[in-house]
């Protein structure tokens, strides 16, 4: 059996974003990175397909971008994947979902997967498309936001979480594809003798050029921050003196009461 799981390195959602010089992202310097959060589930859920079914699956991770997104690569191998593939593209936070999807298409498409494994979304982006397009480009059955996995002789049960907590279940044959979403397990952190390990362990190169046949379909036109707003205003005293003055700021602010 050979599983696919494809993740993406984003920077840490506790950073200070500013735009870059060419105002259509952000700005790397002082930014941290990590792991997109959604795809630690689906690396967990791979690895663990793995033990599940004994040595027999050959789990490949496979990360876009420039050379920094080799640490989270070191990271998935270290949580248990066998091998790596890092496709080498220093703009890839120029290109759509669509052409995020045909890269891992063109790649996948030939390689035999029973099994692939992507986050719901990125927490940078969140189209929440990239996933679904690559079952599409390769004309396999697709499961989202999956907080249950089951697998048995080919088929895989994903329990799904829909709106208003409502889950759903549905069964499908392989080769197919998930995406995974925060309750479906817990992932493990990578232990100093796996980090070991996973340094022997190979890193196969792409160039980017080699996978993409597709033209953008949509262009970051601006990324700028949000506008500023003025302070609030703290209204202190009696309960009947607050009320008065709430409603005289709506008039003064607002076409409310007038």
């Amino acid at each position: 059996m050979k599983i696919l799981v494809c993740i993406k390195q984003v920077p840490d959602m506790e950073s200070r974003f500013k735009p870059d010089a060419a105002g259509v992202w952000f700005a790397e310097t002082d930014l941290a990175f990590r792991m997109n959060e959604y795809d630690e589930y689906a690396v967990e859920q791979a690895v663990r397909l793995k033990e599940q079914l004994g040595d027999a699956p050959e789990v490949t991770v496979l990360s876009i971008g420039p050379d920094r997104v080799v640490e989270a690569i070191k990271k998935s191998l270290a949580m248990g994947c066998d091998r790596a593939v890092h496709v080498q593209d220093p703009a890839v936070h120029l290109k759509d979902p669509w052409q995020i999807a045909s890269i891992i298409a063109a790649y996948a498409k030939d390689q035999g997967f029973d099994l692939i494994f992507t986050g719901m979304q990125s927490q940078d982006r969140g189209s929440a498309q990239v996933g679904v397009t690559v079952a599409e480009h390769l004309g396999i059955p697709c499961a989202t936001t999956l907080v249950g996995f089951a697998y048995d002789n080919g088929t895989v049960t994903a329990k799904r979480e829909l709106e208003g907590g409502v889950k759903g279940v549905v069964r499908m044959k392989t080769p197919a594809l998930v995406t995974c979403q925060l309750g479906l397990n817990t992932p493990r952190y990578p232990t100093l003798p796996n980090i070991m390990k996973a340094k022997k362990k190979e890193i196969a190169a792409i160039p980017v050029a080699d996978l993409l046949t597709v033209e953008s379909l949509a262009v970051t036109a601006s990324f700028h921050s949000p506008a500023k707003k003025g302070g609030g205003i703290v209204i202190e005293g009696e309960i009947a003196d607050q009320v008065t003055r709430v409603i005289s700021l709506l008039k003064e602010k607002t076409a409310v009461l007038r």
